[in-house]
């Protein structure tokens, strides 16, 4: 069986330490990559809150003008449009 000498221990010592170094990065790496992607989570999530906005107010829109058809109509005396 091998000693464990001085030498041997300091050089597994210092193996480790450079896998740890390493490992310690690469957390890093991935940490920074993940608020990347949160930010355009939160990027994304706010355009579709501004889109959804948007679709009601053009909703109410639409049925403004659906109700005003609907009493031009009415005053017309005449059936509703109907298209070609």
């Amino acid at each position: 069986m091998t000693e464990a000498t001085n030498e041997l221990m300091c050089g597994l010592l210092k193996r480790v330490h450079h896998e740890v170094a390493e490992l310690r990065q690469d957390v890093s790496e991935v940490k920074r990559e993940l608020n990347v992607v949160r930010g355009h989570m939160v990027a994304t999530q706010s355009h579709i809150h501004n889109i959804y906005g948007i679709l009601g107010r053009q909703d109410d829109r639409l049925e403004r003008i659906e109700r005003r058809l609907e009493l031009r109509e009415l005053a017309e005396a005449q059936g509703p449009y109907e298209p070609k």
